[in-house]
């Protein structure tokens, strides 16, 4: 065997180099920090509430895709419910951080597709069907 064939022979044993993955996007960010917020207020309002005030929050559904939802996050963050309530203070400031990405640093990455603010309350449940399973 020449001594060059060893190295490369070596490189294609080891396998392909490990990929980095693409840096988030501004987009990217705002959509998983809006499911996010979502999972986080639904796992609050879930759980036996040591607070009596949490039943009193607003309901948090956001879709960055809904032109309401701005109005959500403001009327969410200036709710007088719950203050110093460890867990809903870190969900405002989550709530906060993604207010100001959407509405600062990612302006002109967002589109919005509708206004129905209605939708923001009682969100229709996503359904997934496979494909060949419709009927």
């Amino acid at each position: 065997m020449t001594p060059g064939l060893l190295p490369l022979l070596l490189l294609l044993l080891a396998g392909p180099p490990a990929v980095q993955p693409a840096p988030p996007t501004c987009y990217s960010r705002m959509l998983s920090l809006s499911r996010e917020v979502t999972g986080d207020a639904r796992r609050l309002q879930a759980m036996e509430p040591s607070e009596a005030c949490v039943r009193y929050l607003p309901r948090l559904y956001l879709d960055i895709h809904n032109y309401c939802v701005l109005a959500k996050m403001r009327d969410f963050v200036a709710s007088p419910q719950c203050w110093k309530v460890a867990q809903v203070d870190a969900l405002k400031d989550k709530v906060r951080k993604l207010y100001t990405i959407m509405n600062s640093f990612c302006r002109r990455d967002l589109v919005f597709l509708s206004d129905d603010c209605d939708a923001l309350e009682y969100p229709v449940p996503v359904t997934t069907v496979l494909p060949g399973r419709q009927r």
